[in-house]
C-alpha cells in the first residue's frame, strides 16, 4: 500500500463486503498513485480516499436500484462510477468522461480490476442524448443542479433517476432548481440521506424522477 494512502477504516470492510473489498483496495492504489500522478486527484486527497471518496460513493448505493443501466456523468477519477461497480455487480455502469487523459486512466482501472460490468464512453452527456437511454444518471461535483438536469434528463427513460451527490449544498441548489424541475418534465424531486452509520456525516443526495420524454426527445428515440 502506498506510504500516503491511509489503511482503509474497519467498516470500510463492512461496505465493500467479499469480492468488492480486493477491488477497492486496488482502485484506492491507482486513485493515490497514477491517479495523482496524472492530475484527477490533489496529492491532498490522498490522505481522505477512503473517507472522504471511496465509502462516501459507496453509500450511493443505498439509493440504487436493482439490475439498472447506469450513467455516471463527468466520470473523472471514476467517482462515484466505479465505486458503484465495484459494490453493485448487479448494475450495468456507463462511465461518461469528455477529457482523453481521463477516459484512458478509466480503461485502465476497468482493465485493471477486471469489471466487466462497466464500459467508458468518451464524449459529453449532451452528444449522448437521443442515442443512449439509461435507467439512472449520478454525478458528484460536476455542476451545480440546474445545469446537470439539463444533461442528465434527456438520458433517462421516462421514470428513470437521477441521483446527484450534493453534501450540504443539496437543499440550497434543490431549491434554486425550482424552475429547471418544471422546465425539464421532472416527476418529482427530494433529498435523501444514505450511509447512516457508514461515513460521517451521511451522504445526502438530490433524487430527481424523471416524466416523460419531451416531444423532441421523443421523435429523436422514434427516428433511431
Amino acid at each position: 500500500m502506498s506510504d500516503e494512502l491511509p489503511a482503509p477504516p474497519a467498516i470500510a470492510r463492512d461496505v465493500f463486503a467479499g469480492q468488492a473489498w480486493d477491488r477497492a483496495c486496488a482502485f484506492a492504489e491507482l486513485l493515490a498513485g497514477p491517479g495523482v500522478v496524472r492530475g484527477l486527484l490533489g496529492p491532498r486527497e490522498v490522505p481522505r480516499i477512503w473517507d472522504r471518496h471511496l465509502l462516501n460513493c459507496a453509500v450511493v448505493a443505498e439509493a440504487v436500484p436493482p439490475d439498472v443501466r447506469l450513467v455516471d456523468i463527468g466520470s473523472g477519477a471514476g467517482l462515484p462510477g466505479i465505486v458503484l461497480a465495484i459494490v453493485r455487480q448487479d448494475v450495468t455502469v456507463t462511465l461518461l468522461e469528455p477529457l482523453l487523459r481521463r477516459t484512458v486512466f478509466l480503461e485502465e482501472c476497468v482493465a485493471a480490476l477486471k469489471l466487466d460490468n462497466v464500459e467508458v464512453v468518451r464524449g459529453r452527456a449532451e452528444e449522448l442524448a437521443g442515442e443512449r437511454v439509461f435507467d439512472v444518471a449520478c454525478a458528484r461535483a460536476v455542476a451545480p443542479l440546474d445545469r446537470l438536469l439539463t444533461w442528465a434528463m434527456p438520458l433517462l427513460r421516462e421514470g428513470g433517476e437521477l441521483i446527484a451527490m450534493k453534501g450540504e449544498r443539496a437543499a440550497g441548489e434543490l431549491a434554486e432548481a425550482e424552475s429547471q424541475l418544471r422546465a425539464s418534465g421532472a416527476r418529482t424531486a427530494e433529498l435523501v440521506t444514505v450511509g447512516r452509520g457508514k461515513v460521517e456525516p451521511p451522504a445526502t443526495l438530490v433524487r430527481v424522477v424523471a416524466g416523460r420524454a419531451a416531444p423532441e426527445r421523443a421523435r429523436r428515440r422514434r427516428r433511431r
